[in-house]
């Protein structure tokens, strides 16, 4: 706390921005007018007053008076050490002025009350810890600066006030943190002041000598890399000279390197840009080493590369017969491709609005029938490099696209990598299991490769670590896929779409004997003239054995036969050479696993009870045969309604409804026992049921079951049939012909029943697959009902099956 005293005359001495706080002693220059009138004035009233002579100090900070001022006392006036006139004078206590008087000299006097400053006596616990802190920052400070002696003074100051005002000395105190202790009269609050700015500047010094100690070690860290770099260069430079290498220098100077290649206008001027920046950084900045990647990667791109095309037309529709059976639709898309390039060229049209002539070319079909080999003998035929592009499963966008440079570890996408592994601007470029493409938050790859594969603009695509345009309007892209459905739309929009329906039997046959055979003979290490498979063998393993669109299976099989003959040999249990007759396939790999229906006994067969009818589908791996049962529940158990089994879809399931709709409202005109559908359920099964199942075109199969099911008539056999029913009980077209005809003589079925509007689909149908067809196209499902039911039996009651 603080008390006022009686008021005091003094002359004033001012302070142009500094401060002295009481008990301090400091030294003033008498050079300065108003300090010398102030020191003159105060020994002229000295005269007539015992004591030293007495000023009033006041800080005057941009020419403004602070309201409280230190009574300072004149110690000595002499000379200072640069020999100038000055006073030494000591702070003795704070004053607060007040208003203006006179008095002798040519100073300003004022009129001032003396603040008296009392402390609590003893100290409370509070101040005595708030003196220990001072004293513990100030001794810290002093140490730093090697102040000892003031360290001792400093720890035996005890009164509160005088230890507050100590911090006047303080050097990194700004004047308005001086004139706010000069201003804090109360001595605790003065003291916690005064211990927070010395806490603050210690820690900002902490903070600073941190920062300039990570400076000085990152210099001499950077100085002493920069010295073994250059001793490093130097020994190389000894090193080539003393071995007349130059080629160490030839392959660091990018430049000369840039300059020399045969590179695109504007990829040259990008190429030069990024060679200044390289230049321009430093050997230890990471962009250096980014730069360099870059500047590799266009350097080693074969930008003016390309391979001349084989223009011989029937040469290379050779070369494709010679290495693939069948598969017509695409050997004559590539023959048509070559036709037209030759043309072009030879009219001068080889380059037209930017864009050369490359293809898009979309393979579709099940596993197995040679969509991927197909892209090397494109390659082949045409005479270009072939790149292979796996997609399946690629979920990130930059795999596409490339990443961008800021990246770590940033490379350019696939298709760069592919143009770069290729050598040539033209090569053939598979896209494997395009389907198989994913999307996550990483970005959907199907989406990059629409500029990619879009013949309007893949001439400028623009790559996003290469970030210059490439032309691949010259590439051949090829794209396979096994199911059609699962490439997005506007993807397939821009690719010309070749479907691969599967193979007949007697093109397995061909190229099991012209191409499986051969391979496997060489695999299994045995010589063409050693072991021979005739015909009738590889039809039946192509028939029986197997069952499938394409021919893996089937060489597995070869594979497995040739195993076991080499096995036998080697045993000691049979001699070579060998000719595997059909005869010989039970004895070596065992039994047929797919035996047709019309081979087993009538009384074995599916379709041997009423309610059950062949259908045909088409699954990912081709077309298949599909059974569809029904069955009518006990009348007593009273489960009306449909029940549905076999995992099916919605589709189906619809399908289904339709069907029994149909049945309802025109049994009496089919001469049917429609009645029982009103008081017993019906239940209506797709065998393998742990297959998924959906579509229209069971439609007409369930339909024939369940007229079978109620007229107790069998359905045919050797018939199959395909279509969407309508609630009129039109038969609707649908998709999948070709692969529905093929399975269906794979499984040995002489008659198939399809939809009248599909009847141009039959053209798509091998010639030798027809001929063995007897194909009817409905457009009622009367038709159907009366083809593919057997004549009811004259005096004998239907047979209903119920289920249990």
């Amino acid at each position: 706390m603080a008390a006022e005293s009686t008021p005091l005359a003094l002359p004033v001495l001012p302070l142009d921005d500094e401060v002295v706080l009481p008990g301090m002693v400091v030294p003033l220059d008498l050079s300065d007018s108003e300090v010398r009138a102030a020191v003159e004035a105060a020994q002229a009233a000295a005269r007539t007053e015992p004591g030293k002579p007495r000023v009033l100090l006041v800080p005057r900070v941009d020419g403004t008076y602070a309201g409280t001022g230190v009574l300072g006392t004149i110690e000595q006036v002499g000379r200072l050490a640069d020999g100038d006139p000055g006073a030494l004078i000591r702070g003795r206590g704070r004053v607060r002025i007040g208003a203006g008087t006179t008095g002798p000299g040519a100073a300003l006097w004022v009129e001032g009350t003396r603040v008296d400053e009392t402390v609590p006596d003893p100290l409370p616990g509070h101040v005595t810890e708030l003196v220990k802190e001072y004293k513990a920052l100030a001794t810290a400070w002093l140490r730093k600066r090697g102040a000892w002696q003031v360290v001792d003074r400093v720890q035996a100051i005890d009164d509160v006030s005088a230890l507050a005002d100590n911090s006047g000395y303080s050097p990194f105190l700004t004047t308005e943190q001086k004139v706010t202790l000069l201003e804090t009269t109360d001595p605790v609050a003065r003291l916690r002041l005064a211990t927070q700015q010395l806490r603050d500047h210690l820690a900002e010094q902490d903070v600073a000598e941190t920062i300039a100690k990570d400076v000085q070690e990152g210099v001499d860290k950077q100085q002493r890399e920069f010295l073994l770099r250059r001793q490093l260069e130097a020994v190389r430079k000894e090193l080539r000279e003393l071995n007349g290498d130059q080629e160490g220098e030839e392959s660091d100077d990018y430049r000369a390197r840039v300059e020399a290649a045969d590179l695109p206008e504007k990829v040259r001027e990008a190429a030069l840009k990024e060679v200044d920046k390289l230049e321009r950084s430093s050997d230890q900045s990471p962009e250096g080493s980014w730069i360099r990647t870059w500047l590799d990667t266009v350097l080693e791109l074969p930008w003016n590369e390309r391979t001349e095309d084989a223009y011989d037309i029937q040469g290379a529709r050779a070369v494709l017969d010679a290495e693939h059976a069948g598969l017509q639709d695409v050997k004559e898309r590539i023959t048509e491709y070559l036709a037209v390039r030759k043309r072009r060229s030879d009219r001068g049209l080889g380059v037209v609005g930017g864009r050369r002539g490359g293809a898009v070319l979309a393979l579709v079909g099940p596993p197995g029938v040679g969509k991927t080999s197909l892209g090397e003998s494109v390659a082949h035929a045409m005479g270009r490099k072939f790149v292979r592009v796996a997609l399946g499963g690629v979920r990130d966008e930059a795999e596409i696209r490339g990443h961008r440079r800021t990246y770590v570890g940033a490379l350019p996408g696939r298709i760069v990598r592919a143009v770069k592994e290729a050598g040539s601007m033209n090569p053939v470029v598979l896209l494997d299991e395009i389907d198989k493409v994913g999307s996550d938050f990483r970005g959907d790859p199907a989406a990059a490769l629409l500029e990619v594969l879009d013949p309007a603009q893949n001439h400028t695509f623009r790559d996003h670590y290469l970030e210059v345009e490439l032309d691949l309007s010259d590439v051949v892209f090829l794209a396979t896929a096994n199911v059609l459905e699962a490439i997005p739309e506007a993807l397939l929009d821009r690719m010309e779409l070749v479907r691969l329906d599967g193979y007949t039997e007697d093109e397995k046959v061909v190229i099991a004997r012209d191409h499986l055979l051969p391979r496997q003979l060489e695999r299994a290490g045995l010589d063409e003239d050693e072991v021979t498979i005739d015909e009738g063998a590889l039809r039946k393993l192509a028939g029986e054995y197997t069952r499938e669109a394409g021919v893996r299976t089937l060489e597995r099989s070869v594979a497995r036969l040739l195993r076991k003959i080499a096995a036998q040999h080697e045993l000691g249990e049979r001699t070579l050479p060998f000719t595997v007759t059909e005869g010989d396939l039970r004895d070596l790999i065992g039994r047929p696993h797919h035996v047709p229906e019309s081979a087993q006994d009538p009384a074995e067969r599916r379709t041997a009870v009423p309610g059950v009818a062949t259908g045909l589908a088409v699954t990912g791996a081709g077309g298949d045969v599909l059974y569809v049962e029904a069955s009518l529940a006990d009348p007593e158990t009273g489960a009306a309604g449909l029940t549905l089994t076999g995992q099916l879809g919605d589709v189906m399931k619809e399908s289904a409804q339709i069907a029994l709709s149909f049945l309802r409202s025109h049994g009496a005109e089919l001469e049917l026992p429609v009645g029982d559908l009103k008081d017993r359920g019906v239940h209506i099964h797709f065998p393998a049921g742990a297959v998924p199942k959906d579509g229209p075109s069971a439609g007409v199969t369930m339909t024939t079951a369940l007229a079978s099911l109620l007229s107790g008539r069998l359905v045919r056999t050797d018939v199959a049939m395909t279509g969407e029913v309508s609630l009129t009980g039109r038969v609707l077209p649908i998709g999948g012909v070709k692969q529905k005809l093929l399975a269906a003589h794979r499984a040995g079925i002489t008659t198939v029943i399809i939809p009248k509007r599909n009847e141009p689909d039959l053209d798509d149908v091998p010639a030798e697959v027809l001929d063995k067809l007897d194909v009817h196209a409905v457009t009622d499902v009367r038709q159907v009902l009366e083809l593919a039911l057997s004549p009811a039996t004259s005096g004998a009651a239907p047979e209903v099956p119920v289920a249990a």
